[in-house]
């Protein structure tokens, strides 16, 4: 016979009896049992009595402090059974129904030193995008385009998993599907996709703007790449190209609006500041597939709790620009697929009403 010693606090975090081993068949006692209660296993068993509680209309349990402390201890030792208990109700943690994404705002011009800026929140995952314009040679392949270069930073103030001096394993991972989303969408549907480079051009051959769009993650809560490309995007849409003139020597020189008023004697290249044409505008919404389940905009709890991940990019016109499904354990059906696709579409309408009142909202400003 062999024991084992246990320490008091996970026997009774793990271990649990109700005692079934003590009845026949029939449901009745093949012996005595004991006088005291049967051992539950605190986290579980305060998740069924708050449970049975709300079901009975009794006092919120919530309202209790130790059964606050049992709830919280329970969702962190069985997080996956924790989740679970909601999805059976079809509802989640934060009281979203499975397939509803995280309340959105945008907020555009929030760099005053930047051509183009805007402050993208969806729940609590925080994106800061900004675009600096600068004049560049255009290679010899495209001398009548400009360029777009994207980079995504995450500092530690975002996560607590982002240690200082060390770079985050998914930055470069999210600035090359920016990137990807971004300029294959520019370079796939020239004319009619997000961005016509074209647009970019100064003097063929000699001059074109390179657009710096640096993406940095101020609060990283899940559906990172979702939040980036929304502030992206609205950035793009309150970018104001500017006033460039040529010099003596054929150069091209950044007017200033002082300048521009002071120097009548240089050349304008561009009389006044403009904005950039966007057509069909790229957006995003990240699925966590587990089990049967399809849950929209995950937190960052949810992604480190069920792994299996697939963002749906669709333009504004409602054709899908990529797709991506980063591994995880779950096989990706061509129904669950298409669910995401759909939940994407309607998405895509709350995104696009989002944009266009931010927009509106700045103009009148």
């Amino acid at each position: 016979m062999f024991f084992r010693i246990v320490h008091a606090p996970i026997f009774l975090c793990f271990f649990a009896s109700d005692r079934r081993h003590m009845k026949d068949p029939t449901g009745n006692w093949i012996a005595e049992p004991p006088s005291y209660e049967p051992i539950v296993a605190e986290g579980e068993g305060a998740f069924l009595r708050i449970k049975k509680q709300k079901r009975m209309g009794l006092p919120n349990a919530s309202e209790d402090l130790s059964s606050e402390m049992e709830v919280d201890a329970f969702r962190r030792l069985f997080p996956l059974r924790y989740f679970e208990r909601h999805l059976t109700e079809s509802i989640r943690p934060d009281a979203r129904p499975l397939r509803k994404a995280r309340d959105t705002t945008i907020a555009l011009g929030a760099v005053a030193s930047a051509d183009g800026s805007a402050l993208a929140k969806i729940g609590s995952t925080t994106m800061l995008a900004a675009i600096k314009m600068e004049v560049m040679t255009p290679s010899l392949e495209s001398p009548d385009e400009g360029c777009i270069a994207i980079d995504f930073h995450m500092p530690p103030i975002c996560s607590p998993i982002v240690r200082p001096g060390r770079p985050a394993e998914a930055a470069p991972v999210l600035s090359k599907q920016l990137s990807d989303t971004i300029t294959r969408h520019v370079n796939f549907v020239l004319h009619s996709g997000m961005i016509n480079l074209k647009e970019l051009s100064l003097v063929s051959g000699k001059a074109a703007w390179m657009a710096y769009l640096d993406i940095y993650c101020l609060d990283a809560d899940g559906a990172l790449f979702d939040a980036a490309l929304l502030s992206a995007v609205a950035a793009f849409s309150h970018l104001q190209i500017p006033v460039v003139s040529l010099d003596y020597d054929g150069k091209i020189v950044i007017m200033s609006e002082e300048q521009k008023e002071e120097n009548s004697e240089t050349k304008p290249v561009n009389k006044e500041k403009r904005k950039l044409t966007l057509s069909t505008i790229p957006f995003s919404l990240t699925c966590i597939l587990h089990k049967s389940y399809i849950l929209a905009d995950p937190t960052a709890e949810e992604e480190s709790i069920m792994e299996t991940l697939v963002t749906v990019v669709l333009d504004s016109s409602g054709q899908l620009v990529s797709l991506y499904k980063p591994g995880g354990s779950v096989l990706v059906y061509t129904s669950a697929v298409q669910d995401c696709v759909a939940l994407t579409r309607q998405r895509v309408k709350e995104l696009q009403n989002i944009l266009d009142d931010a927009i509106s909202g700045m103009e009148i400003d």
